[in-house]
């Protein structure tokens, strides 16, 4: 059964709706999910494409994964809010990722999967899934 999600930006300049549950929730604690977020953990909500609906203007910075692949990291340009995390692999196969930490409400986020954990900070336990050194 699939239910509704609405989430945005800090400053509710960018509002989306989105199916859920999501087809997977992950958290990655590569360098630069470190500095985009702010955080020691980018938490990251898989969905199709056509599933999520966006309304308001992202701003996109195009980053570099250490694979070379193009990372669009699209924020709010009035707040600075990450919103949507997106790629070239991610359009081919129909995904698209949101920071789960936009959802208006956050519960039930329960991360089965843990990417770039070699980067993690010494001090960050991981909850339970399946880590991925690097990806």
């Amino acid at each position: 059964m699939s239910n509704i999600r609405e989430g945005g930006c800090l400053c509710g300049a960018v509002r989306y709706t989105a199916a859920w549950p999501p087809l997977a929730t992950a958290t990655c604690s590569c360098t630069h999910c470190q500095k985009q977020s702010g955080s020691a953990i980018s938490i990251l909500a898989v969905l199709p494409r056509d599933a999520l609906k966006v309304t308001g203007t992202l701003t996109v910075y195009e980053d570099r994964a250490d694979s070379g692949q193009a990372v669009f990291r699209k924020f709010c340009g009035a707040c600075g809010s990450p919103v949507i995390t997106d790629t070239p692999e991610a359009q081919a196969g129909g995904l698209i990722f949101i920071k789960a930490g936009t959802l208006d409400d956050t519960s039930n986020l329960a991360p089965a999967v843990h990417y770039w954990t070699d980067s993690a900070q010494d001090w960050f336990v991981f909850g339970p899934g399946n880590k991925h050194p690097t990806q």
